[in-house]
């Protein structure tokens, strides 16, 4: 069998090109004579490689030089503790629930501090990106936190919450990397990369340095302080070598391309031939308020669980995979993250075109 059309929401498809390369070095990477996944992170080719990594998604992002940039463990799941640990001096934040991860990270926040949740748009199965241009910021919040892609939903945040001068937290798991960002912005950037940077396992997390504190309650884990991670280079302890030797490929492929001001170009492109398809389909349907659509994830659905089986098994059968959606929403979810070709989301819509014929 070759190789399938993969939506999956993570981890997900991977740049071809990049498994190739990481192939042909699996044996013997760059003459050392082992394999990256043998090596010691402490040697310095290994040195190398993760700085070589950084150093270019510093390019790709415009990370300016106050930011830390780390390549942690944990997934999002273990920042969503890190995050109030390191950031909660007033022991209070802000949060706007909306998508699941959104939720249980404002549900693990409680666990150190008082959590508000400001905003949510729960009431309509997360459909939609609620209004946040004026927001009861709490005068104690240490900061105001967002997922900005949601994955399961397929939501974006198309313009960042007015935070009235707190630090704003952003969980960008599923749209890192895909369209150029201010980094200033922010106080935090984070995200797992294996839905649209690398294989699972490595966490990044970009922070202003002015956020690294000293002084940090006896109960917050060595390896959870940013200050641990932070003083010694991502490598305080065993980091994911190969997870980070993979992500440093995207990196370079990523450049190769054109940026993120060209992927940007691209993922309109590849979102616009489904979400266009769906919007004038007379068996399918988005659901998805239009100005809140994200460009990763699209979930879709017929209002029919029988024919969304359907349709989900005889996609299975036509060589594309991963096209369940998630169980809280039904239906079908197509992630086209970055790596996903744009045949492969023209090749999808012919099949629905041609499935709705049928059907």
């Amino acid at each position: 069998m070759g190789r399938v059309y993969n939506f999956s929401a993570g981890p997900a498809v991977l740049p071809e090109e990049v498994l190739r390369e990481a192939a042909a070095e699996m044996l013997d990477y760059n003459g050392s004579g082992m394999s990256v996944m043998e090596m010691s992170h402490r040697s310095k080719v290994y040195d190398d490689i993760i700085k070589t990594a950084e150093a270019d998604l510093r390019e790709l992002m415009g990370v300016p030089d106050n930011y830390e940039v780390l390549f942690l463990q944990g997934g999002a799941w273990t920042q969503f503790a890190a995050v109030p640990m390191n950031l909660m001096k007033n022991g209070v934040a802000d949060y706007i629930v909306t998508g699941q991860w959104a939720k249980k990270a404002w549900q693990e926040a409680q666990k150190y501090g008082k959590a508000n949740k400001i905003a949510s748009s729960e009431d309509e199965t997360f459909s939609y990106i609620p209004d946040c241009s004026d927001l009861p910021i709490d005068d104690d919040a240490d900061y105001v936190y967002i997922c900005e892609n949601n994955t399961i939903y397929g939501t974006k945040y198309w313009k960042l919450p007015n935070t009235k001068g707190k630090t704003l937290v952003a969980d960008v798991s599923s749209c890192f990397l895909s369209e150029p960002v201010d980094v200033t912005k922010y106080g935090v950037i984070y995200g797992g990369v294996q839905k649209n940077i690398g294989p699972a396992g490595v966490t990044i997390v970009i922070i202003r340095k002015d956020l690294i504190r000293d002084d940090l309650p006896d109960y917050v884990p060595t390896l959870l302080k940013y200050k641990t991670q932070a003083d010694a280079g991502s490598l305080f302890n065993t980091p994911p070598c190969y997870g980070i030797y993979i992500c440093g490929k995207v990196f370079k492929w990523l450049k190769k391309m054109g940026g993120l001001a060209e992927m940007k170009k691209r993922n309109e492109e590849k979102a616009a031939i489904l979400y266009d398809f769906l919007d004038s389909s007379n068996m399918f349907k988005g659901t998805v308020r239009k100005e809140d659509r994200s460009l990763m994830n699209v979930p879709f659905v017929t209002g029919n669980e029988e024919l969304d089986a359907k349709f989900v098994a005889e996609s299975k059968s036509a060589g594309f995979e991963n096209l369940k959606g998630h169980r809280t929403v039904g239906g079908m979810r197509a992630s086209i993250y970055n790596a996903m070709p744009r045949e492969g989301v023209e090749k999808l819509v012919q099949f629905m075109d041609e499935f709705e014929k049928n059907n």
